[in-house]
C-alpha cells in the first residue's frame, strides 16, 4: 500500500504534464520490473492514465486515484495516531 501511495503521490505532484517513467523509478526506488507490474494495476483499476507519445510513456494521476491517495492519507494518519507504521 505505501508503494501505491508513493506511486501515487509522485504522479499528483508531477502535475498535469504527467510523470515519465524513468522519474517514478527514481522517486519509487523501484526496479523497472516491478514498476511495470505496479503501473499495469494501476492503469487497470483507473488510478492513472498511460499517455504514450513518441515512444515514451507518461503517466498522469487520474480523479479516482487521488481519492484513492487522499484516503490513504487518512488510513496512515490514523495508524500512525495509534502508533502503527504502515
Amino acid at each position: 500500500m505505501q508503494i501505491v501511495g508513493d506511486l501515487l503521490t509522485a504522479t499528483e505532484q508531477s502535475g498535469q504534464q504527467g510523470i515519465k517513467t524513468t522519474a517514478l523509478i527514481s522517486k519509487a526506488n523501484l526496479p523497472h520490473s516491478r514498476l511495470s507490474k505496479l503501473i499495469s494495476n494501476l492503469t487497470g483499476a483507473g488510478l492513472i492514465n498511460k499517455i504514450e507519445f513518441d515512444g515514451r510513456h507518461t503517466f498522469v494521476i487520474t480523479q479516482k486515484g487521488r481519492q484513492y491517495l487522499e484516503s490513504y492519507v487518512k488510513f496512515a494518519n490514523i495508524a500512525q495516531s495509534f502508533g502503527l507504521e504502515l
